[in-house]
């Protein structure tokens, strides 16, 4: 049940801060390891975090009970599923790039609304249903344009490395989506954000320390070339913890099927920052792919 419309700017905002720091994080692999790439989101993201739950409840107030064990396990959890989707949507990057990576993790969108069935029993209607297939099909359309004219030529884009990685990236970000929601709903308080914003606190601690840990024992090498790249890895903290707290705030206010259907517009922002900041024209193609992405957004939106 929606409890508030302020999901929809709140996951505009999320889809427009995600795309920028994602945009920033592929830079950085080329300073930086996989792990060491995906580490600094949450390295650098955590004081902003915590900055961004400070400011909330001093202009608003309002109190959480004590964190129970099934809390945290589902914060872990849940930060364990953004680790592994993050590395795989990077993985995707090296073998295609930024776009197209983007492109096929956006299929978290379906997965989403099949985990939020499952495993919380969130229905949504019809028509959303019909709008998430449309959303989704004009993601795909862009990340294809071009690339597959014949039916030979779709099918092989569809099972290369980028796809496979992309598509394990979306399930991961769905499944984090699912347990992120269920983590809120385990937080005893009345204030839904305030709620998101502790359990964006808490992810991110557990998650700089399971993923800091492996990169200690795993990349020692890479644990300086973090803090070197500070200036850089900074802002993607940054991006990262403002787009992780509109998240986690739309999964509290509307149900997860809805919010990551609304966030697909993130391609459109990707297309944008194509055309007006690398003065990259627009194909007819991409045209007509944002317009898809677009008309199931609105469908989405009236099936609400």
């Amino acid at each position: 049940m929606i409890l508030s419309p302020l999901w929809i700017p709140v996951t505009v905002a999320a889809a427009l801060f995600q795309c920028w720091r994602t945009a920033l994080q592929q830079k950085l692999r080329g300073q930086l390891s996989v792990n060491a790439a995906a580490v600094v989101r949450y390295l650098y993201g955590m004081p902003v975090g915590a900055a961004l739950l400070l400011l909330y409840w001093l202009l608003f107030g309002g109190a959480v009970g004590m964190p129970g064990w099934t809390f945290l396990a589902l914060c872990a959890a849940g930060g364990l599923g953004q680790i592994l989707g993050t590395n795989l949507l990077i993985m995707a990057f090296g073998h295609r790039g930024f776009a197209v990576g983007t492109a096929y993790a956006k299929t978290e969108a379906v997965q989403g609304a099949i985990l939020a069935l499952v495993l919380l029993g969130e229905r949504i209607s019809a028509l959303a249903w019909i709008g998430i297939g449309i959303g989704v099909s004009g993601v795909l359309w862009l990340s294809l344009a071009g690339k597959a004219r014949t039916l030979g030529e779709l099918l092989r884009a569809t099972v290369q490395p980028a796809a496979l990685l992309g598509v394990a990236a979306g399930f991961f970000f769905a499944l984090t989506s699912v347990l992120v929601k269920a983590a809120n709903g385990a937080l005893p308080g009345e204030d839904p954000i305030l709620r998101a914003l502790v359990t964006l606190v808490v992810t991110n601690i557990l998650q700089t320390g399971m993923q800091g840990g492996w990169l200690i024992a795993r990349e020692p090498d890479q644990v300086g070339a973090v803090f070197r790249t500070w200036r850089s890895s900074a802002q993607v903290g940054a991006l990262s913890a403002c787009g992780s707290a509109c998240w986690f705030t739309g999964f509290a206010l509307a149900p997860v099927a809805l919010v990551r259907a609304v966030g697909q517009v993130e391609i459109l922002f990707t297309l944008l920052f194509s055309r007006f900041f690398l003065r990259e024209s627009m194909t007819r193609t991409e045209v007509l792919g944002a317009l898809t992405v677009v008309c199931g957004v609105v469908l989405v939106l009236l099936g609400r």
